[in-house]
């Protein structure tokens, strides 16, 4: 060599600058920097030196050496023999043929911050270093031709330790890269070792003499004697000249090879004359022979790997190699799928299936279900569908076909595994699951899905119409909340009230007074107790159709426990007992009854509309008089009897209701006279009551009794004696009262006439207030009423009226005032009368406001007149005595 270093830029140009003046014998290009580290002889003779360049930086043209230092081991001349540089430019290791290692630590593109020590010492020449950095731990392999070693670096004695006792020949150790762990490669003849730091790691049997190992990108390079020349090429690598053409010699081939370790297979394998070295840079590597040729191996992209693999079939590899090379889960999932169809083809389904299952989130499941719905492959489909389910993508339908399949390979294992797995590990639709296995006949599968996951409505619609467990069925509604424990009586109840009465009975009594969920005999915390649920008991009643007894054992718990319970819970306890009533022959019993009917009817909870009739339906006649009574329905209490001929019940509903209505007393003389029988008695009764009391006129009683063919003058003689002598009585009173108020007229005339014309002696001695002697002054008026002044000053309202005739006086005024109001009112009346439509509401509008009552006014007899200027006030004065004398 002429010390010349050549630098090959991208661009493919050469470039070269003067390193040495005789010869370059070692070179290492930092991955990180543009720092080239090179070892070379300036002069003859064992003298190496060692050079740092910095290749950004010019000198004369050429890069700029940093650092020139001489490679001696301890003063003793020696051939370098390998050399490595950390990509932290703070350690250099450089080998030697007499099996020592300089170790310069610092920076080593100075001479001033950098030492330079002997780590390590031996026989045997030293035939690779490398450099391996992990976290803050720094090793140092060495491999020699017997042994390999690892420094600690990070540790400041420098521990060593021998991690094997055969080593390599030049050149034929490297350390690959962080996929691999940074482990150091030792390529021997027989094997490819790989170390660790602390103990050796896999080995890989690769025979032959080995001249190169190379790692890159997950590839490792091997470069082997081989005198056989290759009769193919297995090319995963583009194979693509550099600048001529290739020549071999079969006698001195070389055979390169490219392993790809992670996946098992060699990428690329080719004969090659005389290489001297294989660089890889800019994700190719590159192949520089002795006769000057260079060949540049080019990696093929992914996708092109992929395809040629599948066109062998080898999609086991591919797959390796897609998830190598971080494929996206799309990219593997149509891996997966190919890989599916060519098993499926070669009639391998179960391995097909299994690809198929890798495909699920990406492949649509309706390609895969489609090709294994035969009968013949169904457990395939059933593992698919399953491992669908697990990864929570199955719908429906994909739920419906499992449970279809479990029940067409009758494997009730598989099917309890899937049903009973929790929730974190299968999903599936709940409800389309209990369909399917309800239909199917798996009863027992279904209700247990059912319970799982609380779809209360299947459970007990499995139970009562598959199952037939009624019992079962009445517990579990026993055990669920108040609102669905009470929806499910209401669509469950006459089937449980049917098979289960007893039962059903106690849970509605429950559920209507103060419902707490029952808990399992293993559950020992008491339930805590929130609000009170109660259901409307009157709502269950429809239940108890055909159970009467239970229906009349839950009525009466309700009004016991409830007393407010609603009006229907009692109108039905009432016909219950009623309907007893009628139908019981034994009296003593029949009396117990009668008074727990009537002890209903008594609580005033019944409607009464309903409770009569009720009682008229079955003839309670008890009941019908006292809920007569109860709605004043005198008249009906009247009829009944009437109905029913019992006369003396008649005259006591007239004595006991008369006063109420005084009708009841003609009903019953009409009832009486329209009776052929003899009822002279009850006549006569009825008789006496009118006439005492002037019920009737005298000839519409006569008239009554004319219809009845056995009621005499006998009948009546008494009544008809009695009544004129009454009348004849009220006549001679009243002609007295007339003489009577004749006399008193005329002598109020007389004193009218005497105080208008004669003097007025007053002759009081003593005041009509106080009592006491008259004193002047005093006050004295015409009506003969006297009193002191200072008196009449103290309680008189108005100085020209007596204070003691004062309220008479205003009492006679208000009668004549109305009088005067109703005058007015007649002749209103009479013109409304006259123009309205409907006559009878206007006299009863005038009836309600009191125009038509009675005023009795004494006046002047026939044929008499005062004088006219004295008429009005004659009139009322003698109101005025008339009031006061009455």
């Amino acid at each position: 060599m002429d010390g010349q270093v050549w630098l090959l830029p991208r661009s493919l140009k050469l470039e070269a600058f003067q390193a040495y003046k005789l010869r370059v014998t070692h070179l290492y290009q930092l991955k990180q920097h543009s720092i080239l580290v090179s070892v070379g002889q300036d002069e003859e003779g064992i003298n190496p030196l060692v050079k740092v360049w910095n290749l950004d930086k010019k000198d004369s043209g050429s890069p700029l050496c940093t650092r020139i230092f001489p490679a001696i081991p301890g003063n003793k001349p020696t051939e370098v023999s390998c050399l490595s540089v950390h990509e932290n430019l703070n350690f250099m290791a450089i080998g030697f043929t007499d099996g020592s290692v300089v170790l310069t630590k610092g920076d080593i593109t100075r001479d001033r911050h950098s030492k330079t020590l002997t780590l390590h010492e031996g026989s045997c020449p030293i035939t690779g270093l490398s450099f391996r950095q992990v976290g803050k731990v720094t090793h140092l392999f060495v491999a020699t031709l017997e042994k390999v070693h690892c420094y600690t670096l990070s540790v400041k004695e420098y521990p060593r330790l021998e991690l094997d006792t055969h080593g390599c020949a030049l050149r034929c150790s490297s350390l690959t890269d962080p996929s691999q762990d940074s482990q150091f490669i030792v390529a021997g003849d027989e094997c490819v070792y790989l170390y660790q730091p602390d103990e050796r790691g896999p080995c890989f049997a690769f025979e032959g003499q080995k001249l190169l190992s190379h790692w890159y990108r997950g590839y490792m390079l091997l470069l082997t004697k081989d005198a056989k020349s290759p009769t193919k090429q297995v090319a995963l690598l583009l194979l693509t000249p550099g600048f001529a053409s290739r020549e071999t010699s079969p006698s001195e081939k070389q055979l390169l090879t490219i392993y790809d370790l992670d996946n098992k297979f060699i990428a690329y394998s080719a004969p090659f004359d005389d290489i001297i070295d294989v660089l890889a840079e800019w994700g190719s590597f590159y192949v520089l022979t002795r006769d000057g040729k260079m060949f540049v191996l080019q990696e093929k992209d992914t996708q092109t790997k992929l395809e040629m693999l599948f066109k062998k079939n080898l999609f086991v590899m591919a797959i390796n190699l897609a998830k190598s090379q971080h494929l996206d889960s799309d990219g593997l999932s149509e891996i997966f799928r190919q890989y599916g169809d060519h098993l499926y083809l070669k009639g391998d389904h179960d391995g097909a299936i299994q690809q198929y299952i890798r495909t699920i989130g990406k492949l649509e499941p309706s390609y895969v279900i489609r090709k294994f719905l035969d009968a013949q492959r169904i457990h395939n489909l059933t593992a698919y569908l399953q491992a669908l389910h697990r990864q929570s993508l199955a719908n429906a339908d994909h739920t419906t076909l499992l449970l279809n399949c479990y029940t067409k390979l009758k494997d009730s294992s598989k099917l309890e595994e899937f049903i009973k797995s929790s929730e974190s590990e299968v999903h599936f639709d709940v409800e389309i699951a209990i369909k399917v296995l309800r239909q199917a006949g798996y009863h027992s599968h279904a209700v247990f899905l059912a319970e799982k996951h609380t779809q209360h409505e299947w459970y007990l619609k499995i139970q009562l119409e598959d199952l037939k467990n009624y019992q079962e069925a009445l517990r579990y509604i026993g055990r669920l909340p108040f609102d669905q424990a009470e929806s499910n009586m209401k669509r469950y109840g006459k089937t449980l009230m049917h098979h289960v009465p007893d039962g059903t009975t106690s849970l509605l009594k429950d559920l209507c007074t103060d419902y707490q969920p029952k808990r399992e005999t293993a559950d020992r915390d008491p339930p805590q107790r929130g609000q009170e649920n109660k259901a409307n008991s009157e709502e269950f009643i429809p239940i108890f159709a055909n159970n009467r007894r239970e229906l009349k054992a839950f009525l009466e718990h309700m009004i016991e426990v409830e007393p407010f319970s609603p009006a229907g819970v009692y109108d039905t306890l009432l016909e219950l007992r009623l309907h007893d009533w009628a139908y019981e022959p034994e009296a003593e019993k029949k009396k117990v009854l009668q008074g727990a009917a009537l002890s209903l009817l008594h609580s005033d909870n019944t409607v009464f509309d309903k409770a009569l009739v009720l009682c008229q339906m079955h003839n309670f006649k008890e009941g019908v008089l006292y809920l007569y009574e109860k709605g004043k329905l005198y008249q009906q209490i009247m009829h009944y009897h009437m109905q029913n001929e019992e006369y003396s019940k008649v005259v006591e509903a007239c004595k006991r209701y008369g006063d109420q209505e005084v009708c009841l007393w003609e009903q019953a003389l009409g009832y009486f006279a329209r009776k052929e029988e003899d009822c002279k008695a009850y006549i006569s009764q009825v008789l006496q009551h009118i006439d005492q009391n002037n019920l009737m006129p005298p000839l519409l009683v006569v008239q009554t009794l004319a219809h009845n063919s056995t009621a005499t003058l006998s009948v009546i003689k008494d009544y008809l004696v009695n009544k004129l002598q009454r009348e004849s009585q009220q006549i001679e009173d009243d002609e007295r009262k007339i003489r009577q108020y004749r006399e008193e007229t005329a002598h109020l005339r007389a004193e009218i006439q005497d105080l208008r014309t004669s003097a007025k002696i007053f002759q009081k001695t003593k005041c009509n207030m106080c009592s006491s002697p008259l004193e002047l002054p005093s006050v004295h008026f015409l009506c003969s009423h006297s009193f002191h002044q200072h008196c009449f000053e103290s309680y008189a309202e108005s100085e020209a009226e007596c204070p003691t005739c004062t309220p008479e006086n205003r009492k006679v005024m208000d009668m004549l005032r109305v009088q005067d109001q109703k005058r007015d009112l007649h002749d209103h009346f009479t013109r409304q009368l006259r123009s309205s439509n409907d006559g009878f509401s206007v006299v009863a509008d005038y009836f309600g406001r009191g125009v038509f009552n009675k005023l009795t006014l004494v006046t002047d007899p026939p044929g008499s007149r005062a004088p006219g200027g004295l008429e009005a006030d004659l009139q009322r004065d003698l109101l005025i005595h008339t009031k006061r004398n009455s």
